[in-house]
């Protein structure tokens, strides 16, 4: 028993002392860093000024602790086995949090794909995913660009990239600074695109540009050292946009007029904090965004699949629901691994209604 104990505690050390450094990633420095319009001071910087931390985190940590919230679903997650990309029109398949597959034009693009069991960086601690993965990272089909929105945990898997960096051929387009992590994790040089904002890469035909997003950064204690983004995605046709991860912030008309209309928009929605506006939206605010960057169908992402904040598993989902019927806005709000088509998106199931305490299928 005592060799198992000290086996078990010699193994960890050597993973502390291994991989704990590389989950943390690399140094962004260098002269495109440096000389970027938002970069200041040592730190990257939103257009406003910002809260650095939400107030009252005392009473956060209470209601974490204490709180009666719901913040895992009654049930399974249902999920559905994702379809084959056709080459034509706009399609996305959401595969949960935030990762996501966008069909535009025949261009095939992934969006912050994390396919890990934490968004953490230890393999013991940190949210633990709802569901799996409605499809392994290995079967996904060959797209022609991969895009990070900023560099944290549950946008930025090193177990991820590191597959994808084996099963893949696509560069990896990502803010300013996050090079540093990929070229730390050993990604090829020639695969890695860093975008400031405004700045812009073609690949499969579509056009990426890095919009503003109202953000921050960092995977370990030194933060705001790497920039994020939204970005817009312009097709010979057609248009998408994914906010990443933003508070509501006025440069969401200004992407509108310069790069809309959308057909489409992936919109942020979950871990809002009521006394931290400036860094996540509510629901009410991804559906004032979405009406300002001119869009046609609202898609939401960053909820379902991690509890990372202190709302009911399915409160930011019922209120964009609730807010887009009054504001007769059109809205998809697939199941894991659904595809959508945009020009012809199927009406809303509530289907994670079903997984709220009390109901069941015979009580909807």
């Amino acid at each position: 028993m005592i060799r198992y104990l000290l086996g078990a505690l010699a193994a960890a050390l050597v993973w502390v002392l291994r991989e704990l450094p590389a989950q943390f990633g690399g140094r962004a420095a260098g002269d495109r860093v440096t000389r970027s319009p938002q970069y200041r001071d040592g730190a990257f910087h939103n257009r406003a000024r910002t809260l650095a931390a939400p107030k009252g985190r005392a009473k956060i940590l209470r209601e974490l602790v204490l709180g009666k919230q719901q913040r895992k679903p009654a049930g399974p997650v249902p999920l559905v086995e994702p379809q084959s990309p056709t080459g034509q029109g706009v399609h996305l398949t959401w595969y949960g949090h935030s990762s996501a597959l966008v069909e535009l034009d025949g261009g095939l693009i992934l969006l912050d794909p994390v396919w890990g069991e934490r968004v953490s960086p230890l393999p013991f601690g940190g949210p633990r995913r709802l569901h799996r993965p409605p499809v392994e990272v290995e079967a996904l089909p060959q797209v022609d660009a991969v895009i990070i929105s900023h560099d944290h945990y549950d946008h930025l898997d090193l177990a991820t990239v590191r597959a994808l960096v084996r099963t893949q051929t696509a560069p990896f387009v990502v803010p300013l600074g996050v090079g540093a992590h990929l070229r730390r994790w050993r990604v090829p040089a020639d695969r890695i695109i860093e975008l400031d904002w405004s700045e812009s890469v073609t690949a499969g035909g579509v056009r990426i540009i890095a919009t503003p997003a109202q953000h921050f950064s960092g995977r370990a204690l030194k933060r705001d050292d790497t920039l994020w983004a939204s970005y817009a995605l312009i097709g010979p046709e057609h248009r998408v946009f994914y906010t990443g991860d933003t508070g509501y912030f006025p440069g969401f008309a200004e992407i509108g007029a310069q790069h809309g209309p959308f057909d489409a928009t992936l919109v942020q929605i979950g871990a809002y904090v009521d006394t931290w506006p400036d860094i996540h939206m509510t629901p009410e605010e991804g559906v004032t965004a979405h009406q300002d960057l001119r869009g046609g169908l609202l898609v939401p992402v960053h909820w379902a699949t991690f509890t990372l904040g202190v709302q009911d598993w399915s409160e930011p989902v019922d209120r964009l629901w609730a807010e887009a019927k009054a504001r007769e806005v059109a809205v998809a709000i697939p199941r894991p691994g659904e595809r959508v088509d945009v020009a012809a998106p199927t009406p809303v199931v509530p289907w994670w209604q079903l997984l709220e305490p009390g109901q069941t299928e015979s009580t909807r």
